[in-house]
Formats: structure tokens, C-alpha cells, sequence
């Protein structure tokens, strides 16, 4: 027998192009077009080289204070990580050990499936409705049994913003199931399920520094939950490995939450960019749902999303395109600089008049 026999085989996450030509206009992986806050440049000038020989602090101080302090929850209640995939990947481990599927949407984000195959974990998808809407009673225990639930919200790919209402419904129906909502898009509209914490100690709240803060190349996640849940969680991880966050991330993390003023102006520049666009693409014949979060998620009345996609990247203008059931015609755009924008909107306007 071959040792490939014992390989444990799956098929990859594939995330957005990551093209190595600089000269494009990336709309393409939902990162901000604006730089990090200006006390990350600033700090930046001052880390100590020589620390580097040691290792970090574990529990990722300054990073955990920092997130105490601006969201008013006890550091016993905050869990860190290498982006919101290094934390949800750990909750997988920690929280969906049952032989019932964990359940989640069929279109959202497209690593959920991929963790339960990983680590041989049942799973549920439940198709969105018509209008790529979540009918939250199809998640309650007695409707479909599970072993937890995960929910994205805004959800991604197509923006939907649910109110927490419905988040908390979910998790009062599922009492013996974890329920895990992923808030990496709320910064941009939305209103966090964060109080719920308080409330249930079934939810975890997940939440990422990659998009609104501007710091996806530090890979910087976090996650909120009762004092029990995030301890079970830290065990996990700790069992995994202790050193995952890199001082550089913690520190710089840490000035990045500090700088609000930056945070709140950044964020509404590009809700204003949005609620823009939005517009201008429907001028132009497009279609999308309502987006709450920093892309747009549009399908062309008349012309193929494989066509527009393609002609876009020809022009160096990239976005995301999936070729899958019910998603095929539609493109998500990330919403970049206003020059930007008006860039894509520009070629939009001239493609599609041919």
C-alpha cells in the first residue's frame, strides 16, 4: 500500500488573485484601498529590531487590552488569531465535534466547507432563497438538526446585511449548538450581534482587521464569546500551537484600534463610494442585491459575467467571478478609491455600448 493512501486529500480554498503586475486596479479580494492608520506608520519607525529574537506574548498583549478597551468586553472574552480564517478554523476544531452536520448557507463564504472537509466534519448547506436572502427558520434545531451553525453577516459573497434579531432567533432556537456569526464586512453598515454575548453563551462573534482597518497583509482576526466558550477555545489553541501571532501583528494591531478617528473616516469614505456606485451601476443595466459591505455583488441584464469579468482583467481591472450554480452571471466587486471606481465605471460605460 501506498503512503499516499494514509494522505489525508482535499480540495483547497482558492482565494482572489493575488497578480504579481502592480499596474492594475485590484477590486478582486475585498481589501481596502486606503492605508493603514497613520499611528501604524508611525509606530512602525520605532519597533526594536532586536525583540524579534523573542518570542511573542501569547495571549497577544497589547492587541487583547486594546480590543478590551474599545469594545468595552473583558480580555477573558477576546480571542486572537491570524486573521478571522485562523480563528474560525480554530472554532471548527473546538466547537464542531458532534457527528450532526454544522449548517450554513450554500452561497457565502467559500472556506466553510473547505475547514469541514478538512477536519472530517459533517455539513449542511442551505440553498438563500430567490433573492439570496436566509430564511433564519430553516436554521433552528427543530427544523434541521445540527451540530452548530455558521452564519456571515453581511454575508458573502452577495453583501446581505440580516438584523440581529434574526442572528439572536437563531441562536435561541439552537440552545446545544454553538452559533458562530462571521462579521468580517460589519464595519461598512451593519450592526454587530457583539451584546449577544452577554446574553448566551452559545455565540461567538467573529471579526477581522483585513478589511475595514486596512491590515490584511498582517493577518490579524478576532473573536468575541463567554468567558467558558473562548477559554475552550484558547485550549485548543494552545494545543495547536502558542505562538501564532507575530509581535510585529500584535503591536501594530494594537495602534490601529487605538486610532478611531482614522478607523470611522476611512469606513464612511467607503459606504459613500458604495452607496455611489451603486447607482452607476444600475444605470448601466446591472443587478444586485442591497450590499451592506465594501463590494458589490452585480449580474449585467443582457451580457454574461465570464464576458465582462474577462474583459475587465484584459483591461487590468480585476474582480471576482465564480463559475458555480445560481452565481455564475454575477462579478463582486470590491469597492476601491473614488479614481478607481470611476475607472471600472468608465470601461463599463464603453464595453457594454459595443
Amino acid at each position: 500500500m501506498s503512503w499516499e493512501s494514509y494522505v489525508r486529500k482535499v480540495t483547497p480554498y482558492v482565494p482572489g488573485e493575488q497578480p504579481k503586475d502592480k499596474n492594475i486596479i485590484k477590486l478582486n479580494t475585498n481589501e481596502c484601498p486606503y492605508p493603514p492608520a497613520p499611528k501604524v506608520r508611525e509606530l512602525l519607525k520605532d519597533l526594536k529590531y532586536e525583540e524579534f529574537k523573542l518570542y511573542p506574548d501569547t495571549e497577544a498583549y497589547p492587541l487583547s487590552k486594546a480590543l478590551s478597551e474599545y469594545y468595552h468586553v473583558s480580555e477573558e472574552k477576546i480571542f486572537v488569531g491570524v486573521g478571522s480564517d485562523d480563528v474560525l478554523s480554530m472554532a471548527y476544531l473546538t466547537f464542531f465535534g458532534s457527528d450532526k452536520p454544522v449548517i450554513f448557507p450554500d452561497i457565502t463564504y467559500s472556506f466553510y466547507d473547505v475547514w469541514a472537509e478538512l477536519y472530517r466534519i459533517p455539513y449542511k448547506q442551505i440553498p438563500l432563497d430567490e433573492n439570496f436572502k436566509i430564511n433564519f427558520k430553516d436554521y433552528y434545531s427543530e427544523n434541521t438538526e445540527n451540530g452548530g451553525v455558521i452564519i456571515a453577516n453581511p454575508n458573502a459573497p452577495v453583501g446581505t446585511f440580516e438584523p440581529v434579531s434574526k442572528i439572536e432567533e437563531v441562536i435561541k432556537h439552537n440552545p446545544d449548538s454553538i452559533v458562530i456569526v462571521d462579521e468580517a464586512y460589519i464595519d461598512f453598515g451593519g450592526e454587530s450581534a457583539l451584546p449577544l454575548i452577554d446574553k448566551y453563551d452559545n455565540v461567538l462573534i467573529v471579526q477581522t482587521f483585513s478589511k475595514s482597518r486596512a491590515m490584511a497583509g498582517m493577518r490579524i482576526g478576532y473573536a468575541f464569546g463567554c468567558e467558558k466558550l473562548i477559554k475552550y477555545l484558547k485550549d485548543v489553541k494552545f494545543s495547536f500551537n502558542s505562538y501564532t501571532m507575530n509581535k510585529t501583528a500584535i503591536e501594530l494591531g494594537a495602534v490601529a484600534v487605538q486610532d478611531e478617528a482614522y478607523f470611522k473616516e476611512t469606513c464612511n469614505k467607503i459606504i459613500a463610494t458604495r452607496e455611489r456606485v451603486k447607482g452607476e451601476l444600475s444605470e448601466l443595466g446591472f443587478t444586485f442585491p442591497d450590499s451592506k459591505a465594501n463590494f458589490i455583488f452585480a449580474k449585467h441584464n443582457t451580457v454574461s459575467g465570464d464576458e465582462i469579468f474577462n474583459a475587465l482583467k484584459n483591461a487590468g481591472i480585476y474582480v471576482r467571478h465564480w463559475n458555480k450554480d445560481r452565481i455564475s452571471d454575477y462579478l463582486r466587486i470590491t469597492i476601491g478609491t473614488d479614481e478607481e471606481m470611476d475607472k471600472l465605471i468608465g470601461f463599463l460605460r464603453e464595453y457594454l455600448k459595443k
